[in-house]
């Protein structure tokens, strides 16, 4: 059984840090998507960062401050925040693709096959 468990979130002043971590079991590592995703109150979820073969890639809003990372040896994928603005406030979600599978759409959800339950960030003025 997969599972993404997420960890990290809380709250901070504008211009602070988080580093928000996503562990994952139960999944095998290959030619596979990874993303963070985020949803903030009346707003669709969207995605914010993603890694596939080594790549990453960035929302432009969160280029130069986001920085998404994975340690395959301990099957966890981070997520470093820094200059964080309120308008970063969201619930935040870790999602895997399908195991061997390419991802063409990183930014597309259907893409993701896995998700984790979510962990609050929330960023004050």
């Amino acid at each position: 059984q997969v599972q993404l468990v997420e960890s990290g979130g809380g709250s901070v002043q504008a211009g602070g840090s988080l580093r928000l971590s996503c562990a994952v079991s139960g999944y095998t590592y290959g030619s596979h998507c990874m993303g963070w995703f985020r949803q903030a109150p009346g707003k669709e979820r969207e995605g914010v960062a993603a890694t596939q073969d080594g790549r990453l890639y960035y929302r432009d809003s969160v280029k130069g401050r986001f920085t998404i990372s994975q340690d395959n040896a301990k099957q966890t994928v981070y997520l470093q925040m820094d200059s964080l603005k309120p308008e970063d406030t969201a619930v935040y979600y870790c999602a895997a693709g399908r195991s061997a599978s390419y991802c063409f759409t990183l930014w597309d959800e259907n893409e993701y096959k896995y998700w984790g339950q979510g962990t609050q960030v929330t960023v004050s003025s």
